[in-house]
């Protein structure tokens, strides 16, 4: 039998598809492009407080459930079936991290004998490492499909951040991806618990989610409904989105994969929701539900609403800045505060701002009343 550290090897990069970090983009392109790790389950991710070194790892790989689009469901032989008991997860991770080679966990699971007694076992390899090993570190713990309150609870005490993933926008699109899991009974009410749990009991441990993207018909109206309803209402950190890819040995390994441009997309306009005040009816959404894929959501709207009315930079307010391409919350704050003392008149001024791309923003602004002077093309 191989050994603990032989496992992880053995595990390979098997929740790549999973982001665990605050940049989930970067975090799969740095993955693809990165140096070979002394362990393939090493990821790259940013977190609250910076990039760090994690160990990606699952307590099994079995599972009993039959998720359409899942390398990990029931009955794929293609998938190498490892085990840890809480025990050699707590040890093994403390091993890496002594050694210097990780500085935090996301820990997950396939589902076997229940989402209630595989949720134990995550809770008990956790509560090991923060007691018994005295780790204080990063902790990212999933939870499972009709995981107890009090479980939930347990969690959030001790990680920092927690998911649930919805997988599909609604209850029907979730039905068509995996029919053994329940929307309304084992996955969205512990979101709810969790938005509770923060509120009444002043629990900080964040929490995310994810979708799968485009395997049933989904649209980007549907999910990105579904994400600001998340933000405004449960308080969700953010919500990923993982492009259909299929996989070989499921009911899916046919279907075509979906374009990482509109995965792209989606994280746009998602961020357009969670910071920056936009609303579903500001997304410039096409007849089928989703949004084009040649150009960025925003600058799309801009072109549209603000080509003949451009924005006075030394006037708006801080929400009809963010409406500008380019201008961030941090830029738009920034500028509020800079024009309390002196008027912004150059694009140079922008500049010093922290408006990285300049020429972006100044067909949409007026500096001063006047709409920034722009190099004519030579050709």
């Amino acid at each position: 039998m191989p050994d603990p550290i032989q496992k992880l090897s053995l595990l390979d990069d098997a929740t790549r598809f999973e982001p665990a970090g605050d940049q989930p983009v970067a975090e799969r392109a740095a993955a693809a492009s990165r140096p070979p790790k002394p362990l393939p389950c090493i990821s790259e991710v940013s977190t609250p407080t910076g990039k760090k070194p994690m160990l990606k790892a699952m307590m099994t790989t079995a599972c009993e459930r039959n998720c359409f689009y899942c390398p990990f469901r029931a009955g794929r032989s293609k998938t190498p079936r490892i085990t840890y008991t809480p025990d050699e997860m707590a040890k093994t991770y403390d091993t890496i991290q002594r050694a210097g080679l990780v500085e935090g966990l996301f820990l997950s699971s396939g589902i076997i004998k229940g989402g209630v007694t595989t949720q134990d076992k995550i809770l008990d390899a956790a509560e090991i490492l923060r007691k018994h090993y005295n780790y204080r570190g990063f902790i990212h713990l999933k939870v499972m499909p009709g995981a107890e309150y009090d479980q939930v609870r347990r969690a959030m005490q001790l990680a920092d951040r927690v998911s649930i993933n919805l997988e599909g926008a609604t209850a029907e699109r979730l039905a068509a991806l995996a029919p053994k899991k329940d929307f309304w009974n084992e996955l969205f009410p512990r979101l709810q618990w969790i938005s509770e749990l923060r509120r009444k009991e002043g629990l900080r441990a964040s929490v995310v989610t994810q979708f799968v993207v485009g395997a049933v018909g989904d649209t980007d109206l549907e999910l990105l409904h579904t994400s600001d309803h998340l933000y405004n209402q449960l308080g969700l950190r953010r919500t990923y989105f993982m492009a259909f890819h299929p996989v070989s040995q499921t009911p899916f390994e046919s279907l075509t994969p979906v374009s990482q441009q509109r995965e792209f997309r989606l994280y746009q306009a998602s961020f357009l929701l969670r910071d920056y005040g936009w609303n579903l009816e500001d997304m410039p959404f096409l007849r089928d539900g989703n949004l084009p894929l040649d150009i960025d959501p925003k600058l799309a709207w801009a072109k549209e609403n603000l080509t003949e009315t451009p924005v006075e930079v030394n006037r708006a307010d801080r929400g009809e800045l963010l409406r500008v391409p380019g201008i961030g919350p941090k830029t738009a704050d920034a500028i509020v505060a800079t024009r309390r003392r002196q008027r912004i008149r150059e694009p140079g001024h922008l500049r010093a701002l922290g408006l990285r791309d300049v020429g972006k923003a100044t067909p949409y602004l007026l500096l001063d009343g006047k709409m920034a002077a722009r190099q004519m093309s030579l050709f």
